[in-house]
């Protein structure tokens, strides 16, 4: 049985995949953290870094401080420039 490899069945199935990957199943890639605040201030600016706003619309989703004054934030991003 051969795998069909056009353009679209390669889309289909990465779209499969990448879905399958993610929390929500929305194709955003997400990831938490918990750290001292200058140490969560140059995690959000080295992802920024590393996937720009422009090509991967890099965002914090949700931020808090916790009561031992560390912050716990979810960075997200779409895949799609990857």
């Amino acid at each position: 049985m051969s795998m069909s490899r056009s353009p679209r069945d390669i889309a289909r199935r990465l779209s499969k995949k990448s879905r399958a990957g993610s929390d929500k199943g929305d194709g955003w890639r997400r990831e938490t953290f918990t750290l001292p605040r200058t140490d969560a201030r140059a995690k959000a600016r080295e992802w920024f870094d590393r996937y720009p706003k422009a090509a991967y619309m890099t965002e914090i989703e949700f931020w808090r401080e916790l009561d031992d004054g560390r912050i716990e934030f979810v960075m997200r991003r779409l895949p799609s420039a990857d």
